[in-house]
């Protein structure tokens, strides 16, 4: 008797969710709990995740893949119109949505804008999720919880779930999953166990590097650096015990005043730059690193449609 027509046997099932919310709502944080390792790249800095990065969470009894959205904003640039076409494609494809909110903050307008758009997509599930609630006390949750079941209510929400978490306290994060898992299609699992994420290994890297140099420099420049893995090559003649990965990254920034900023005095900053993202790219791909980082200027990239498609928007 096969598994499958044992009556005990529940189906698996497998699918796609994506966390929405304004910028800074702890959609990434989640993604990564949720996935337990670094896949999305984290920030405070609105606007940093520019690729549906997908973090896969495997289950014994489900498969649930994370499409990490960008934020969906009022667009000021070219680059911001098309990031808002990716969100709602998104949005159209996925068996779930899950709306972050975080607790510590009123809901704004920010957060209507993004609930009146779900309220004309209407047959996929959503799930409101109260992040960040080890920054407030239990009246402030109480109240959020409130108001977020008003908010539905108001737009003609129907909510699957409000479920409190703390990414960061890993409170709650594993209860999530299992009230996503039963809203996904029976499936067979649809990728192989031991993928985290189907970026290609060289978009992740690029994004490593973008993290890292966006620590520290946040206010001077907020989204105006691109980084482009240029190639990634095993160094030849090295021992097969003591292999050595090759990386050659360039940082686009717009414009030549802010190379300073990055570079730092007497190039302080973009060596540090450099250890950081090392470390974290060793840590996902398993492997010693030598990278070389260059700083370009691109100008006014985010404006201009030939430049985008050349550092991959």
């Amino acid at each position: 008797m096969d598994r499958a027509s044992s009556p005990s046997q529940a189906p698996h099932r497998a699918g796609f969710a994506c966390f929405v919310g304004r910028p800074n709502a702890g959609k990434s944080t989640l993604t990564n709990a949720l996935v337990g390792t670094k896949v999305a790249i984290t920030s405070n800095r609105p606007q940093t995740t520019r690729h549906t990065v997908r973090g896969i969470v495997h289950r014994p009894d489900a498969q649930l893949v994370l499409v990490d959205t960008p934020g969906l904003h009022k667009p000021r640039t070219l680059l911001g119109e098309r990031l808002n076409d990716v969100v709602r494609t998104t949005w159209a494809e996925v068996d779930v949505i899950g709306f972050c909110l975080p607790a510590d903050q009123k809901l704004g307008p920010g957060d209507r804008f993004i609930a009146s758009e779900l309220a004309g997509i209407k047959k996929t599930p959503k799930i409101a999720i109260v992040t960040k609630t080890d920054l407030v006390d239990s009246k402030t949750l109480a109240e959020q919880l409130i108001a977020i079941q008003q908010l539905g209510e108001e737009l003609g929400i129907q909510w699957a779930e409000i479920v409190p978490v703390s990414a960061v306290g890993d409170k709650q994060v594993s209860l999530l999953a299992d009230l996503i898992a039963p809203m996904l299609p029976e499936s067979p699992p649809l990728y192989p166990e031991g993928d985290l994420t189907d970026e290609p290994e060289q978009v992740m890297v690029a994004e490593l590097i973008r993290e890292a140099a966006l620590e520290g420099v946040r206010d001077e420049l907020p989204h105006s650096i691109a980084v482009v893995v240029e190639e990634m090559l095993p160094r030849e003649d090295r021992p097969k015990d003591k292999p050595l990965l090759d990386i050659h990254a360039n940082l686009y920034i717009e414009r030549p005043s802010q190379k300073g900023i990055i570079i730092g005095p007497k190039g302080a900053r973009l060596k540090e730059v450099g250890m950081k993202s090392r470390k974290h790219i060793e840590a996902l791909l398993g492997t010693p690193v030598y990278l070389d980082l260059h700083v370009k200027v691109a100008k006014d990239w985010q404006r201009d449609p030939k430049q985008l498609r050349k550092l991959g928007f």
